[in-house]
Parts: structure tokens; sequence; C-alpha cells
């Protein structure tokens, strides 16, 4: 396994980790293939493990602390998330010092530990200063309960604010962001965020690297009807299933099998090649695919490939462009 530093903290993240999201304690991967997945990960060197309340409206925390009870927690980095409603509560969402909380308490129970090593704050909350964000987060930090703690889908100048923030009451800033990014949604990172991450020393943690399994050669010839996509919102299948999109997969996926190998493991290789980023979130619903994605470690991404692969994608967008986010989320909101 390859280990690499947290933004510019001390801590280190695998360089594959195992995220929950649309699986783990749903109905989607039944409890023994999840708890199988999440062992065959440990068991092999990741150590980051990626959740968040909203998953599966905390069972996917519960699954999570069904299995790392039988490990050795120290050894052990795990994030979850707060933002997203949980109940009808007008409480029960947000970024508001209540909200964190309460979600903090109720994600350690769930969890079955004592303390988070990074709180996300799963979105912006416009309706919630961020000085109110930043000192919840602090005394929490104080309180032994979060580490370190980071930001999910927020933009340059939302960091720069909670940054700021930090700064005035001396408090811990923000440490990581977690955006989307993969070969076919790359703006969010390299259309805008760069900047930022360098100027305050912020890691990337990535999620959707296989841009929701586009990137896994497996819908090269459409989507199969037992596959995760052909339960997706119509809507979403029309645009983050776009034709352009499915022949730039379906080309990765052909130079994948000229250098011998798996389009999936091209995929992460692309994404780690980032200066970045620190950890692509990975998911699986069996364990050989937690196998199959470590393969990504193994590639050497020359010259030659890195310039096949951006003439496959020729993909450099303008930052003004519109992220392809999945109906789950949209639903949450």
């Amino acid at each position: 396994m390859e280990y690499r530093r947290l933004g510019t903290t001390g801590m280190q993240v695998s360089a594959i980790s195992i995220g929950a999201w649309l699986t783990y304690g749903s109905s989607h991967v039944d409890d023994e293939q999840s708890i199988a997945c999440l062992r065959t990960a440990i068991d092999n060197g990741i150590n980051f493990i990626d959740v968040a309340n909203i998953y599966a409206h905390g069972g996917a925390e519960e699954t999570v602390g069904d299995v790392i009870k039988d490990y050795d927690r120290t050894k052990l980095v795990v994030s979850t998330k707060t933002f997203f409603p949980m109940s009808e509560d007008v409480n029960d969402q947000g970024l508001s010092r209540k909200n964190i909380m309460q979600s903090v308490e109720k994600s350690l129970k769930r969890l079955g530990t004592d303390y988070i090593d990074i709180f996300f704050c799963h979105r912006y909350d416009p309706h919630t200063r961020v000085d109110e964000t930043v000192r919840a987060i602090e005394d929490l930090i104080r309180q032994g309960k979060i580490l370190y703690w980071g930001t999910s889908m927020w933009t340059g100048s939302q960091i720069d604010e909670a940054v700021q923030a930090a700064d005035q009451f001396n408090a811990y800033r923000p440490v990581v962001e977690q955006p989307i990014y993969n070969m076919l949604d790359r703006h969010a990172v390299e259309g805008g965020l760069e900047d930022t991450l360098g100027q305050h020393g912020i890691g990337l943690v990535v999620w959707s690297p296989l841009a929701g399994g586009l990137l896994t050669g497996k819908y090269d010839k459409g989507i199969p009807g037992d596959s995760r996509a052909a339960t997706f919102d119509q809507d979403f299948i029309k645009e983050g299933f776009a034709e352009f999109r499915l022949e730039r997969a379906r080309k990765i996926s052909q130079l994948a099998t000229q250098i011998e190998v798996k389009p999936a493991a091209l995929a992460l290789a692309w994404a780690l090649k980032h200066h970045h980023v620190d950890s692509v979130i990975t998911g699986a619903t069996k364990p050989q695919h937690v196998l199959s994605n470590l393969e990504a470690l193994k590639i050497n991404l020359t010259p030659e490939i890195e310039e096949a692969i951006e003439e496959i994608l020729n993909n450099k967008p303008p930052s003004s462009m519109r992220t392809i986010v999945h109906p789950d989320e949209i639903a949450a909101l």
C-alpha cells in the first residue's frame, strides 16, 4: 500500500481508500458483502474509510462500526460528514452549531468509537455563518471528538472564508477538501480549486474517481439491466451517461487493453497522479473489486500514456461548467 500525507498535516492516509456512498448499510449491498469488502480493504492496507451520516441514513456508519470494532482503532482513519437533512426536524440539517454538535454525537454512537479522524462539512451552508461552524468544530476538536476537519464540494472562495474565520478565532483550519474528480469530471479541481489548495496547504481526497462506474468498462456497450445505473433517475442517465462521455470511456477502455491494465485501475492511477490528491475514495460491492482497485498502484503513467489519455479526453473545461451530481444527492437536499 502507498500512504500519503493528508495535505500539510502529519497524518497519512492510504492512496486508495474505501467509501460507503450508495453501498454499505443500504439495499444495494447486503450486510455480509459489505463487511467482507471492508475487511478485505483493511486487511490489504487500506486505512482510510469514508462515510457520512446521510449514507443510508446512518446505516453506513453502523456497518463500518460493526467492522472496525474488531481492529486496532488507532491504525484506522475514519471520516464522516454532516449537512443533508436526516429527518423532518428543521434543526437536523445544515452546519449550525446545534446540528454539528448533535450530528457528531450520533455518528460516534453509530460508529462505536470515541473520536472521528476527519469530520467533513458535506456542503457549504449559505444559511449559517461560517464562523459559527468553525467555532463549533473547534470545540469538538478540543474535546477530542474530532482530530481534523475538512470540506466537501466547497468552492475556493468558500474555503478561503473558512480559513479566514479559523485564523480570526485562532481555531484549527480545514485541512482537506473532498470534491468529485475523475477523467470525465475534472473541472471542480482543475478549474478553480488548485490555487486555493496550494495557498492553504489543503489536501484532496476525491470521490467518484471512476465516474459512477463509467470508467470501469462495464458500460462500454450500454447500461446492463442488472447494474446499479439501471436504477438511476432517467435525467441523470441522460446527462451522466451522455454519448460523448460514454465514447471517451470506451476509448479509455481500449487504451487500457493496449497497455494491458484494467480500465478502472488506469482511471484511478490517473486521478492519483494529480499533485494535490492524497487519496481516491473507491466504492466496492464485492471483495474482488477492492483488490482490483489496488492494481492502480502498480501502474506507471509514462508521459506517452498521459499524452494518449489527454488526446482521448480533450476535456479541460472552463470552471463555469456544471458538475454531474447523482440524483440521490439532489433528493437529499
